[in-house]
């Protein structure tokens, strides 16, 4: 049997889809692999600072302690929340846009943006070693995306937002995505910083296009028509 070449910089996702025990224990396991197989390095995608207040931030929270309290070096790249999760969160009532978000912003990033960045510190983890990294983007709106799409916009309240929805959802999900609509609706997640440009060297991009793509398919063919 040939060796396995277990490679020297380990990037851990967020393997965030269960509840936070089970997201905790799967992500020590992960890093109990590595140290016991000669990982040298861990790149981690955390969650932004600003989203201390959601209901999903204490597994990585959680993560970033036991990198901290671990022998392996490590860099903490904070993602801020994706603009394609923006869009798919607006809700389609007939022709127009609604949301619990109401005029508050979120820093939203392109996912493409926080991959890039990804690579570009696994690419060379000695310069980013220690680091914490917040890449958070640039603040949009659920009114903007509706102006981008041309079509009316609502404001619900959360407990509508709540009731709305899908009944087919894990148990700590609903509480999960009402924390999110809460944190942008009060103003916590529009903050910025520089980190990501920094990191990628070049502007970052305009979540607002993707945003608003993501929200039309959402709407679905059916609808669209």
């Amino acid at each position: 049997m040939l060796p396995v070449r277990v490679p020297s910089t380990l990037v851990l996702i967020s393997a965030g889809y269960a509840e936070d025990d089970q997201v905790i224990d799967r992500h020590a396991a992960v890093l109990d692999a590595a140290a016991r197989d000669g990982v040298r390095h861990v790149v981690y995608t955390s969650l932004t600072g600003a989203g201390d207040h959601l209901g999903f931030a204490l597994a990585h929270r959680a993560t970033e302690r036991l990198l901290r309290a671990g022998d392996l070096s490590w860099t903490i790249l904070r993602n801020g929340l994706y603009a394609e999760l923006f869009g798919s969160l607006l809700l389609w009532a007939g022709d127009g846009l609604e949301s619990a978000f109401g005029s508050g912003a979120l820093a939203a990033v392109v996912r493409q943006d926080l991959a890039d960045a990804t690579a570009i510190v696994a690419a060379d983890p000695a310069r980013h070693g220690g680091r914490v990294y917040e890449l958070s983007g640039t603040p949009i709106t659920a009114g903007q995306v509706a102006d981008r799409l041309d079509v009316p916009y609502q404001i619900i309240s959360l407990g509508e937002y709540r009731r709305r929805l899908a009944p087919g959802l894990l148990p700590f999900q609903p509480p999960m995505l009402a924390s999110i609509a809460t944190a942008i609706r009060h103003g916590f997640l529009d903050g910025t910083s520089p980190d990501l440009v920094d990191l990628l060297d070049r502007p970052a991009r305009d979540p607002l296009p993707t945003a608003a793509g993501q929200a039309c398919n959402e709407r679905g063919p059916s609808r669209a028509s």
